[in-house]
């Protein structure tokens, strides 16, 4: 599926040719840190045909794991755009948000489930209100 993308404030953008059956929530506590919410939701972009317009500001974890990513985000509004492997960058992770096709990109798989948290597995019973009223 060929996909596009970018970041809120407009300064980078990408395209890329993904597998919307790769398409995965990790309930880890870095992605819970690094998002600012309950999880995230990436998909696997190979590099082959993954094409990004403007300059990213990276940063370097370690994963529980032990092993490292490389964060890619906006250096101007802080848009979380990628993660990757720092030395051999094969296939980017790419953050569902970013992707103006997002509503299309249904999760099929979970993990790190057990750093999740309780709440965010159901809330289907939560109300719902269509636009927060001013």
């Amino acid at each position: 599926m060929k996909i596009d993308g970018g970041c809120h404030c407009g300064n980078i953008t990408f395209t890329a040719e993904i597998d919307p059956e790769k398409v995965s929530i990790c309930h880890c506590t870095d992605c819970q840190n690094l998002t600012g919410s309950a999880y995230r939701v990436v998909v696997p972009a190979p590099k082959e045909g993954f094409k990004l317009s403007g300059q990213l500001k990276t940063y370097l974890k370690t994963a529980e794991s032990g092993n490292q990513r490389m964060q890619g985000f906006c250096p101007e509004c802080g848009t979380p755009i990628y993660s990757t492997t720092p030395t051999d960058q094969k296939v980017y992770g790419l953050r569902i948000g970013t992707i103006r096709q997002r509503a299309q990109l249904r999760p099929k798989k979970q993990q790190w489930c057990r750093s999740a948290l309780d709440w965010a597995l159901d809330i289907r019973t939560l109300p719902q209100v269509a636009k927060q009223q001013q």
